[in-house]
């Protein structure tokens, strides 16, 4: 029971932890939590025999503690460096924003704004104003609202079209996405009463025809963004649905999930999904779709499409608690101006950046990666250039893979690649890749150039903690 006795106050602590210049600015209070947290820890090791009075030396205890207090003090949500080749990682913070959404976020954080200030009248204005010209411009909508996210939008667009009134969906399109996130469930809590037609595979407009009554508030499409059904099967088109519900006076909504600007077949990239500007030209009364995928801004969801729909969903008071914040609004303002310039579109915003960054590209982006890090680990790892291919992500594409070059990295025995995984995951900052044929991979398309060294930094943090761990 003497070893607890030799083991440092406190206060000592607390004065080692004060001059050390990474722990400068912590709260105290934060500070005294951790030191605690240690020392909790040490009675511990010494209850279960772990812990000698070497181990309690303050030479040995002081640097150990302060290790410990650096790793537990960081913020919990803190940088990755992502080297999947998943360009909209839902799991990794989804789309990165381009540099003027940034500065713009920056600007909203700071100072006071014209968030609800009309600055023509100097009267209140509406938040959603700054943007809602800049949608319709875009897709050629009549009218536009922002919400948080697009499971609010179609929540939303559901309870003011169709709240106790049927919504008549395909079988096939009731689609489940990430988050267990289901359209019957949202449809049940929109008050809305689901009607079911047609088979999964297969879906004619004559299913459409034959449920409609009085009762029908609506007629839903659901965009398979996040799957495919293949075969022997049948889906009625946008087109025939407007056509149906303009004959029974009935609105027709479709929900694409991750909704885009951009015609990427045009670019002679694979990627053919439908554009919103396709939707409402279709003639789609009402069309939901994200802003964070594709698209590459906030997190938001963004409803479009005619005004006399538009508007009755902006009036529906449930709308206020979905409505964005100020740094989201700067962020997709910031976003939906670039689009105004679709070459500029492509080039800044680092979603499509990624997306449509061609092979050449990502061969020389991957032989300076490989050059970086062959001086970074100095043979401790094999590096080797290898095909490989890259996702879209965010439920996008679901069937379109992206050709790339991937950076192969062997660590030496016995250290094997599902090790070299996990401990990237602890090192300064994080890089999350994948492991295949007992090799980490890198893959360049979704790791920046100036996000080379950090990568390095992080291999050999990694793989010196390793050594160090088959040393002991």
């Amino acid at each position: 029971m003497n070893l607890f006795r030799l083991l440092p106050s406190i206060d000592k602590l607390l004065g080692r932890m004060a001059e050390d210049p990474e722990l400068r600015g912590l709260p105290r209070a934060l500070l005294r939590d951790l030191a605690n947290d240690f020392l909790d820890v040490v009675r511990e090791e010494i209850r279960a025999g772990t812990a000698g009075a070497d181990d309690l030396d303050e030479a040995r205890l002081l640097p150990r503690a302060l290790a410990f207090v650096r790793v537990r003090s960081k913020p919990r949500f803190r940088r990755v460096l992502n080297a999947t080749g998943v360009v909209i990682h839902t799991n990794l913070g989804r789309s990165n924003l381009p540099d003027s959404a940034v500065e713009a976020v920056a600007r909203a954080a700071r100072d006071y704004s014209n968030l609800e200030f009309d600055l023509s009248t100097g009267k209140r204005g509406s938040r959603y104003s700054h943007v809602e010209e800049l949608l319709c411009r875009i897709t050629g909508a009549e009218a536009a609202l922002v919400v948080n996210n697009n499971a609010s939008a179609v929540l939303l667009t559901l309870q003011t079209l169709a709240r106790d009134r049927e919504a008549i969906v395909s079988r096939g399109e009731l689609v489940e996405i990430g988050g267990s996130f289901r359209i019957p469930d949202v449809m049940a809590r929109s008050g809305a009463r689901l009607v079911e037609v047609g088979a999964t595979n297969r879906t004619h407009p004559r299913d459409y025809e034959n449920a409609i009554t009085g009762e029908t508030g609506l007629l839903l499409k659901v965009h398979a963004s996040n799957f495919r059904i293949v075969g022997f099967s049948k889906e009625v088109s946008l087109e025939e649905l407007v056509g149906i519900g303009r004959a029974h006076s009935i609105p027709v909504m479709e929900d694409l999930g991750s909704g885009n600007f951009v015609d990427f077949t045009a670019l002679g990239i694979p990627l053919d999904e439908p554009t919103v500007q396709r939707r409402v030209a279709a003639g789609a009364d009402v069309v939901t779709f994200s802003g964070d995928k594709v698209l590459g801004g906030p997190q938001a969801g963004l409803i479009v499409g005619r005004r006399e729909y538009v508007d009755r969903i902006k009036r529906n008071p449930v709308s206020r608690a979905m409505r964005i914040d100020k740094m989201t609004l700067a962020a997709l303002e910031a976003v939906l101006r670039l689009y105004l310039e679709p070459e500029r579109a492509l080039r800044e915003i680092p979603t499509l950046a990624m997306i449509t960054a061609g092979a050449d590209e990502l061969k020389n982006k991957a032989r300076s990666l490989r050059r970086r890090l062959s001086r970074d680990l100095a043979g401790r790892a094999r590096l080797s250039l290898k095909p490989g291919s890259s996702r879209v992500g965010g439920g996008s594409f679901p069937e379109c893979d992206l050709p790339t070059t991937l950076v192969a990295v062997e660590p030496q025995a016995p250290v094997t690649a599902e090790a070299l995984r996990e401990a990237l995951l602890a090192t300064e900052p994080p890089l999350v890749g994948r492991v295949e044929d007992d090799a980490f991979l890198l893959d360049p398309r979704t790791l920046r150039r100036d996000e080379f060294p950090l990568a390095g930094s992080s291999l050999d943090q990694a793989l010196e903690s390793l050594g160090a761990a088959k040393e002991s």
